[in-house]
């Protein structure tokens, strides 16, 4: 009945597959929320509030040790036509283009930070306001993606990708704004200017600073004496090559590398092929 992929070189095959159709990891993020939703429609039917309680992100828990919040939080979905079905068709549709584009590993990842996102920005900002998070986040920031990797592609209405998603970021802006939604409002900018520059990143057009602080320092060595050859037009080779090895050593670790020893062969060096 399943046939699990065992081979993890091509990123472009499915998960599984599912009497003979293709489950790709899209499709596993769209079960996984929608066993999400008919569980919460399960508690809520039976008057409980466990799901709510220990489940939905809360930043004063959070603080308090109630780490697993940041990771569950997307978990918790009653049933509603808006937002949560037109949630999971926006994820069969555009999703699964983004990770036809991407690959799966780097798909997931794009993902897995979409939706981590808003919960780690909520709990920095709950140090100062408390802040509170329920229901799927994400599928909206994939449409962004996915607009931002096929802008020209024609949507309902003979609408461009990259129209409509200016369109409903804008009007989504301004429901927030109308109903004070601060919640909303942070999660949407902050999750759909990540899979923008996610996107743009791995196009080339932006490029992220290099955190060098964490690496550790490369081991410096001294070159070797070069063998002294006689003659005049064998010294001046000779000193060429010494000059071409200690600036190899300059360009890759940096002036500060040389010794004092190589630091006086470098201007012997030079004077002699001034003299050439």
């Amino acid at each position: 009945m399943y046939d699990f992929q065992t081979s993890s070189d091509d990123e472009h095959q499915p998960l599984m597959w599912l009497r003979g159709y293709p489950v790709y990891a899209t499709h596993f993020i769209v079960v996984v929320f929608t066993a999400s939703m008919l569980v919460t429609t399960a508690t809520m039917l039976f008057h409980s509030n466990v799901l709510f309680d220990w489940l939905a992100f809360q930043s004063p828990a959070v603080l308090r040790g109630e780490v697993w919040r940041i990771f569950t939080y997307g978990l918790v979905n009653p049933p509603s036509l808006m937002p949560f079905v037109i949630d999971m068709l926006m994820f069969v549709w555009f999703g699964r283009e983004v990770e036809r584009h991407f690959g799966r590993r780097k798909y997931l990842w794009l993902y897995l930070t979409i939706y981590l996102v808003t919960p780690v920005l909520f709990t920095l900002i709950g140090f100062r306001w408390p802040m509170g998070l329920l229901g799927e986040t994400g599928s909206f920031a994939v449409f962004v993606a996915f607009a931002t990797i096929y802008p020209e592609a024609l949507l309902m209405f003979n609408i461009l990708a990259k129209w409509a998603a200016l369109i409903l970021v804008a009007i989504y802006s301004l429901m927030f704004l109308a109903y004070h939604d601060t919640t909303g409002l942070i999660s949407l900018w902050v999750t759909c200017g990540f899979a923008y520059v996610f996107v743009r990143h791995h196009q080339g057009h932006i490029s992220l600073p290099d955190l060098r602080f964490w690496r550790r320092s490369p081991k410096l060595r001294v070159l070797p004496d070069l063998p002294k050859i006689n003659g005049a037009e064998s010294a001046k080779e000779n000193a060429q090559v010494e000059m071409d090895a200690l600036l190899d050593k300059i360009a890759r670790s940096g002036i500060a590398s040389l010794t004092a020893k190589e630091k006086a062969k470098l201007e012997k060096a030079r004077e002699a092929l001034m003299k050439k």
